[in-house]
């Protein structure tokens, strides 16, 4: 008997005689009908009679037990929600603080109520307050992938690039009796690369030069020109004519004349729609700062020294600051890492290519076009196009943006959000790329609000998703090579109809469901329409063609014999 107390039970004999002297003294302040319902189980079964003791004793232990695993588990699932919840507070916080503070800076500087003499003057229409605060935070999956339940996900990925190399080897080995290991779609898509590098040289240089001198001329002399208006126009004509013909048309010049391959070209039209952005951002954050100083008896005019400006281009991020915050450190192990697994994503999307995507459609583009070849094509491409998706946001988001941002020390990681749990498009939309949704709420949402007024947000929403849908689809008609608006139809026109049909105050793990099923469905349709084109492009050739030949999409009117 002493051994089944001391080895099923596994509790000390001090917590026995407390457990007894707790329930002598409770005993008696219980009423019948409570004390009937502390001596049920979870089967409603009554517990045993002091005769039968130590089984009571035994089923009063396994119970607390119980109950205390539980306590910790909620314990655990609790403390999680408070820190996501206390996290998400304290952002808000600080955002409506300096917010509140920005406020306050701009209507002292742009007085509208007094003067020297004390008379009323027209009161002044202030300039929106900054609003982005930047703060050292860690990306989020940095802080997931310390779990071990998420870095299991992980690892699941890097097990299905593992299948896809060795089918890909057996495959090469019974059909050709050898191992090839040929990435020749790699080397084309990639390939004239010296033509890439020395366009981007020349981009970014005049992105450093041009607006910052554009800018430190008329900073300078402003203050003590007699014809401020005339002189603001000609520089803002200056910097509008860089940024239509330098910045603008050059690179997609270059881009067509050239025909450089595609992934050749996404870099070309990416780093020149981002060096716009960037260029805008410069002037539009130190504009204020030029008209406050007017008014002000400083003889230095604001303008940031050129090692501020050229950290700003290469930062990740499209809102400028003279300062931002800073890590102590570089590590140098996590740069390596970021940058291998950026190469690694490239070989990952070689192989969903070479394995799903390019016999999917070489099949497809043997047939005429139908609606039945046009649903199979779609349904068929999600999962690779699903992976595309994944593969787009870890390489650049996380790994390429955080490799920049350590070697730069630059300790705000927070590129994107945790847009896989939301239950809106509107949220979506905020949280997949924090990077440009911060550029187009701050210098797109809110400056046309602040110009239009704050009754046109309807109005000024419509606009950026315009604005968004339009830049899109420009770089995929550039580097595709075709005008086929597949992208701004599902952008302009679904997208912003589920921005408003799935909005905020859709909550609960079904509407998490429809956005990935909409999402889903969309990669399909987009790799789906895109991939037949490129295609009929390749290999239809048109005689004597016209305007609306051009226009017309190719893939529905002819198909590549065999």
């Amino acid at each position: 008997m002493y051994f089944f107390q001391t080895s099923d039970l596994t509790m000390s004999e001090e917590d026995c005689r407390v457990l007894r002297s707790r329930r002598l003294v409770s005993k008696p302040l219980v009423n019948p009908e409570k004390d009937d319902l502390l001596r049920r189980s979870d089967g409603d079964r009554p517990l045993r009679t002091m005769s039968n003791g130590l089984m009571d004793l035994e089923h009063v232990i396994n119970r607390k037990m119980e109950l205390k695993r539980k306590a910790e588990v909620l314990k655990s699932e609790l403390m999680k929600e408070v820190d996501i919840h206390f996290n998400e507070f304290v952002n808000n916080f600080i955002e409506e603080s300096t917010a509140l503070e920005a406020s306050s800076v701009t209507n002292n500087c742009y007085p509208g109520t007094a003067e020297k003499d004390g008379h009323k003057v027209r009161t002044l229409k202030s300039a929106p307050d900054h609003g982005k605060i930047f703060v050292s935070r860690r990306s989020l999956l940095d802080e997931l992938f310390e779990v071990n339940h998420f870095r299991t996900i992980y690892h699941m990925f890097i097990a299905l690039l593992i299948l896809f190399i060795l089918s890909t080897v057996v495959v090469d080995c019974i059909d050709k009796g050898r191992l090839v290991l040929e990435f020749d779609l790699l080397f084309y898509a990639f390939g004239k690369f010296s033509i890439v590098f020395f366009t981007w040289i020349c981009m970014f240089l005049s992105t450093l030069i041009v607006p910052y001198v554009l800018f430190s001329m008329w900073a300078q002399g402003y203050k003590t020109s007699s014809h401020r208006t005339i002189r603001s126009i000609f520089y803002g004509s200056l910097y509008l004519t860089f940024q239509m013909l330098g910045l603008g048309f050059s690179p997609a010049y270059i881009v067509l004349q050239h025909n450089l391959p595609p992934a050749s070209r996404f870099i070309v039209i990416l780093e020149q729609v981002r060096l716009i952005m960037k260029a805008h951002s410069f002037i539009r954050e130190n504009i204020p700062r030029v008209l406050t100083f007017s008014r002000e008896k400083s003889a230095v005019a604001p303008v940031p020294q050129v090692t501020q400006y050229l950290y700003f281009l290469f930062a990740p991020t499209l809102i400028y600051r003279d300062n931002y915050p800073r890590n102590p450190s570089i590590r140098w192990g996590y740069v390596a890492t970021k940058f291998a697994q950026v190469l690694g994503c490239l070989f990952y999307a070689y192989y969903v290519f070479v394995r799903l995507c390019i016999p999917l459609f070489r099949n497809i583009s043997q047939e005429p076009f139908s609606l039945r070849v046009l649903v199979l094509c779609i349904f068929n491409s999600i999962l690779p196009g699903v992976l595309i998706l994944f593969l787009a946001f870890f390489a650049f988001l996380h790994c390429w943006l955080n490799a920049f941002a350590e070697m730069l020390r630059f300790a705000d990681r927070m590129f994107y959000k945790d847009w896989w749990n939301s239950t809106s498009f509107a949220n979506y939309y905020r949280t997949w790329n924090v990077v440009v949704h911060d550029w187009l709420y701050y210098y797109a949402y809110r400056d046309f609000l602040w110009f239009f007024g704050r009754r046109f947000k309807a109005a000024a929403m419509l606009s950026v998703f315009m604005v968004s849908a339009v830049v899109h689809e420009y770089a995929l008609g550039i580097c595709f090579g075709f005008f086929y608006p597949v992208m701004f139809i599902l952008f302009a026109g679904f997208g912003m109809i589920f921005n408003f049909i799935l909005h905020d105050r859709r909550r609960g793990p079904i509407w998490n469901v429809i956005m990935w099923t909409s999402l889903f469905l969309g990669q399909g349709v987009l790799l789906c329409l895109y991939s037949q084109e490129w295609y009929a492009h390749r290999h239809c050739s048109l005689n004597n063609p016209t305007l609306l030949d051009y226009l017309k999409p190719r893939s529905w009117t002819c198909h590549v014999e065999d």
